[in-house]
């Protein structure tokens, strides 16, 4: 058995489907079936009951799961312990779970910078929406997420991003336009809906959801409706109408935030990564006028 089996499983358990984790990790559906059928074999029998909807573990695959879990552990335990014992270089791989719209608008840059001064660092990087990483923050050395920080993880504020309705055409309160809605974290929903209680009803009609900000802002660009973007998305827009998001005079804006365990910074490739986190100036030049 390898180590990439037992992290086959775990995604498996994680996920639930065969289709999902091939999507997930890039593996065809074939080979993943032929992988768990020799790890099943290997322990003697069925670890997952296969459903219509879903993988089910069976008693056995209770006791693997447990197993494979300690051992991905310990291995990633043993790694760490060697990159310590390594002086002052840094070296090693740097292990990041980061929100879709960070890793997209900022962490290009930032790791651009990174691997250039640390070229012994090998980055494997994550990326989802905020939740999903918060789900599965055990798995990385550095998490970044939007909304609120990872409460069981030390954390540090990056940047707060400030949030605007955003047209086409002017915004006006007497005619009716839809709004584009983008399906987000709770987080997200929650400051949006914030703000569209205190809106006059006859202001937009929720007519259009959509899954990214970056389709919310062609759709926008589009005339399709109005959007609520945060700036960071927003910066190349100065030509559309837009106004802030506030409630009670007070803006509403996302928060950035790193988190990672306790200890971690004793390895020096986080360290350096999350220094270098630190000291981005993250919106250069004015905002959205």
């Amino acid at each position: 058995m390898k180590i990439d089996d037992y992290e086959l499983l775990l995604q498996l358990y994680r996920i639930k489907t065969i289709r999902g984790t091939a999507k997930k990790i890039l593996i065809s559906q074939p080979a993943i079936t032929q992988r768990l059928k020799y790890i099943e074999n290997h322990f003697g029998g069925a670890i997952f009951l296969r459903t219509p909807k879903q993988l089910v573990l069976t008693a056995l695959g209770e006791s693997v799961l447990k197993h494979a879990e300690e051992v991905v552990k310990r291995e990633a335990d043993f790694c760490d312990r060697l990159l310590q014992q390594d002086g002052d270089r840094v070296a090693g791989t740097l292990s990041i779970g980061a929100s879709s719209l960070f890793s997209q608008h900022f962490l290009p840059g930032v790791l651009e910078s990174f691997t250039k001064k640390y070229p012994n660092v090998s980055i494997d990087l994550v990326t989802g929406v905020s939740d999903e990483i918060r789900e599965s923050s055990s798995e990385f050395h550095v998490c970044i997420v939007r909304g609120e920080p990872i409460r069981t993880m030390v954390s540090h504020h990056l940047f707060e991003d400030p949030l605007y309705l955003m047209d086409t055409m002017p915004l006006n309160e007497d005619i009716a336009r839809p709004l584009i809605e983008f399906k987000s974290d709770p987080g997200f929903q929650k400051v949006l809906e914030e703000w569209m209680a205190i809106q006059p009803q006859q202001a937009f009609n929720r007519s259009i959801k959509i899954d990214q900000f970056e389709t919310a802002k062609q759709m926008m660009k589009r005339g399709l409706g109005m959007a609520v973007l945060p700036e960071s998305v927003s910066r190349d827009l100065k030509d559309f109408y837009s106004i802030p998001l506030e409630v009670d005079n007070r803006p509403l804006s996302r928060n950035t935030w790193v988190c990672y365990q306790e200890g971690l910074r004793q390895l020096l490739q986080v360290d350096a990564f999350i220094h270098e986190l630190e000291k981005t100036r993250w919106f250069e030049g004015e905002g959205i006028d």
